[in-house]
């Protein structure tokens, strides 16, 4: 809160992140296009606010990027970042991942996955107390990942930790964003490669090989470039989220040991678990986006070149969309999440707050 009472969000206050909930809330009610002089940028928090500026990708673009520090920075972004797209290009990049990146692959690592997680969790059978981030949360995505990419187990954790450092900020401060530093692909160069001429049942060797259609009409498989884009955007963004979750997750059901006990007895439960995790404590509270020209909020006027934070995790709590939003349930119904963005439509067909995107591809 400022000084003469007014609301005040501001993303790198350590205050107002440890409880950012009623801040979102009086944004909401108080100040729906919200402005934050220190910093310079424009702020959406309520759903309806969101959801279509979520789809919006004309006036909202994420071609400059969804952090707030890299749209500032005004650097180049590598073609193939999908985080970083607008259409056309970012439909045919996302869909050329999801025809490898498929269910049936993941489905086919289950056992694989589960049996690394029965590892990771017998050797802490009879502690006392350990950290479930360090010991259990960070490890599961980046393993995941490498099972996907065919990295060797014994590399895995040195790529998360690289992985890591690239998103790492000091508490309360910015994002230090450079380009060379934002898109380190060089992580996965050897690995590339290597799997050329090495060809396997993986995603890597499936990315070498798909064929598509680019935005000049010309098909063709990717360039070493871009795959390498490909690759370092799922190893990062796929960790930092997943690890993120597992956390969430934990945390919850131990403050709600009923609902945990509820979920042991009825695994079939945990799908919607997970989905009420994801509304109730999102693993990224806002998206940035770059304003393309003047638009018209709540009678005033964003200029265009600024920068906009859209409040997903205000959104997952917006009273008009969701019945008490602040309690955690298990069992509730959720079909409007907005933690991971929404499909991109056109502008005039917005999603109704009881509808559900058929995908979510643009998000943090």
């Amino acid at each position: 809160m400022s000084r003469d009472g007014a609301v005040y969000w501001d993303p790198f206050d350590r205050d107002i992140a440890t409880d950012p909930y009623p801040v979102y809330q009086r944004l909401r009610a108080e100040a729906p296009l919200y402005h934050n002089d220190k910093h310079d940028f424009y702020v959406l928090s309520r759903y309806e606010d969101i959801n279509r500026g979520l789809i919006d990708w004309k006036t909202f673009s994420s071609a400059r990027g969804p952090i707030l520090e890299v749209i500032k920075a005004n650097i180049r972004i590598p073609p193939g970042t999908l985080l970083m797209e607008d259409p056309p290009a970012h439909d045919i990049h996302r869909g050329l991942l999801a025809r490898v990146f498929t269910p049936r692959r993941v489905a086919s690592l289950e056992t694989e996955i589960r049996d690394f997680c029965t590892r990771c969790l017998d050797r802490l059978g009879g502690a006392g107390r350990f950290d479930v981030m360090t010991e259990f949360a960070n490890e599961v995505p980046m393993r995941v990942i490498g099972m996907l990419l065919g990295i060797p187990e014994s590399d895995q954790a040195a790529v998360r930790e690289r992985a890591d450092a690239k998103l790492r900020t000091e508490p309360g401060q910015q994002m230090k964003v450079s380009e060379k530093a934002l898109m380190d692909t060089d992580l996965f160069a050897d690995y590339i490669d290597w799997r050329a001429g090495h060809p396997s049942d993986d995603l890597m060797t499936e990315l070498l090989r798909a064929e598509f259609v680019d935005t000049a009409g010309t098909t063709r498989t990717l360039t070493r470039a871009e795959i390498l884009t490909y690759v370092t955007v799922l190893a990062g963004a796929g960790n930092e989220t997943t690890a993120r979750l597992i956390g969430w997750l934990a945390a919850l059901l131990d403050r709600h040991p009923d609902q945990r006990a509820e979920l042991v007895a009825d695994p079939g439960l945990v799908p919607n678990a997970v989905e009420e995790t994801l509304r109730f404590e999102p693993t990224g509270h806002a998206v940035a986006r770059y304003v393309t020209a003047d638009v018209e909020l709540h009678d005033r006027t964003v200029p265009a070149g600024s920068a906009m934070m859209l409040l997903l995790a205000s959104a997952n709590r917006d009273e008009d969309c969701w019945p008490e939003p602040a309690r955690f349930d298990i069992h509730r119904k959720v079909s409007n999440l907005r933690t991971f963005g929404s499909a991109p439509t056109t502008a005039s067909e917005p999603h109704s707050p009881g509808s559900r995107p058929g995908s979510r591809s643009r998000s943090s």
